[in-house]
């Protein structure tokens, strides 16, 4: 969600707020990555609260949190506007809990990490230079 909030606001700053509003609005699915930890600030509780309510009942909302819903309303950081936001979100939801070790744990331990470019460079040079 981070951002998503950064390019509301880059496009509001460069006047492309509308476009990007409604490119948002019309897309099938719409993911909110990482819900929380942060506190919203005054601006993004408004950027929700517009996307969510032009969203609400005609597209999907997909939310992926490692905080439970519960914790949502604080993540918010205002009373109205999360009651409002929340609403729209939960009400008429399906929610898949996920429980068990992180696939990227998992995922690191089955299959060596992949050398940096960094490295690699630092590995040709001292190929060359030996």
């Amino acid at each position: 969600m981070p951002r998503l909030f950064q390019e509301l606001e880059t496009a509001r700053t460069a006047e492309t707020y509308e476009r990007l509003f409604k490119k948002i609005i019309r897309a099938d699915v719409l993911i909110l990555d990482d819900w929380g930890p942060d506190l919203m600030t005054a601006g993004q509780r408004r950027d929700l609260m517009e996307v969510v309510d032009a969203r609400y009942g005609r597209k999907a909302t997909i939310i992926t949190s490692q905080l439970p819903v519960e914790k949502w309303y604080d993540v918010i950081a205002d009373p109205t506007f999360a009651d409002a936001i929340l609403d729209r979100l939960v009400h008429r939801s399906h929610r898949v809990p996920l429980d068990g070790p992180s696939m990227r744990k998992v995922n690191s331990t089955l299959s060596p990490r992949k050398p940096s470019f960094a490295r690699i460079l630092q590995e040709q040079r001292h190929a060359t230079a030996g």
